[in-house]
């Protein structure tokens, strides 16, 4: 205590008495005053001081599973407003349910009421999230809004406009769906649908976006969005190596350093783009696995995603270049 007195080592303790009966004994305060026969109040005062002085020093100790350190890491590296680093064994695929857990649970604990939530189409790891998210009760959010394109085989689209429905029930939102594929055959086509009323309403809400979700992809198609007809074919796929790219999010593909690449296809996308994107307040990129760092780490550098879900093996290779 800056300024205060010595305290005589009656006080001092007295201090460290009231301290351990409280925080090693776990006796309350009411019994501390009246076994001690002190008032309830000097005791709360006690308390205080005994943490002023330095008798009582928290420590945090994060159990088994909980990454902490890794996180305040990428937060510091990153520049990342949160990071959360689960606990898995394995990679690849394997990571998905726990990247799913943890994704449900972080909504569970942020979403309070009146956010516009942007969704990406075509990430398994966001369907599972939304499988195992618990509704809320009232209404936590207005909307829930396709950032990317969703039609393609009858049995995918399933996926993305089940995706977006189910989380606009969980949280009491309202749905806007993007009614096209991704990535259509001309920018004709393109200048037509975006001026669909549909699709209109649908772009026009990304302005009011207050949160997005994002997969993270790598150049080579997921098995989710090769099954949906809107896989980039082989031969985009090389032109786009050959510019450097290492993924991308919503279709919008990027390089090593985050700067989008000017991808063959990039005029017959129907998504929201990094410009747009950046202007959300929350953007949640959720991807895993030691195939993903090169995608993950450019959608960090590049400021596409500012709250990061990820595995620890992920992490330790995010943080190690």
């Amino acid at each position: 205590m800056a300024g205060a007195t010595t305290p005589s080592p009656d006080h001092v303790r007295l201090l460290v008495k009231v301290a351990r009966l409280y925080h090693e004994r776990g006796v309350r305060q009411p019994e501390i005053a009246a076994r001690l026969n002190l008032s309830q109040p000097r005791v709360s005062r006690l308390l205080k001081e005994a943490v002023d002085r330095g008798v009582v020093r928290t420590v945090v100790m994060s159990p088994e599973g909980v990454h902490a350190e890794l996180e305040d890491a990428l937060v510091e590296r990153y520049g990342l407003r949160d990071a959360l680093v689960v606990e898995v064994e394995g990679a690849g695929p394997e990571v998905l349910p726990a990247l799913a857990s943890a994704t449900a649970t972080y909504l569970d604990a942020t979403l309070t009421g009146g956010d516009v939530i942007g969704i990406s189409s075509w990430s398994a790891t966001l369907l599972e999230a939304v499988n195992v998210m618990r509704a809320k009760t009232p209404s936590v959010a207005q909307e829930v809004v396709q950032l990317l394109g969703g039609t393609g085989s009858p049995e995918v689209q399933l996926h993305a406009t089940r995706l977006t429905s189910r989380l606009a029930e969980l949280t009491g939102a309202r749905p806007v769906f993007m009614p096209s594929a991704a990535l259509v055959g001309s920018s004709e086509l393109r200048d037509l649908l975006v001026r669909e009323p549909a699709m209109a309403e649908a772009i026009k809400a990304w302005s009011r976006l207050t949160l997005a979700l994002l997969g993270i992809g790598t150049l080579e198609p997921s098995p989710l969005l090769r099954r949906s007809g809107n896989a980039i074919p082989p031969e985009d796929q090389r032109a786009l190596k050959k510019l450097g790219a290492v993924g991308d999010v919503c279709a919008r593909y990027f390089d090593s350093a985050g700067e989008p690449v000017d991808a063959p296809f990039n005029n017959r996308v129907l998504g929201i783009d990094r410009d747009q994107l950046r202007a959300v307040e929350r953007r949640v990129g959720v991807a895993g696995g030691l195939d993903k760092v090169a995608a993950v780490r450019g959608a960090l550098r590049g400021e596409w995603i500012n709250i990061l879900i990820t595995d620890v093996e992920a992490a330790r290779e995010l943080l190690a270049q």
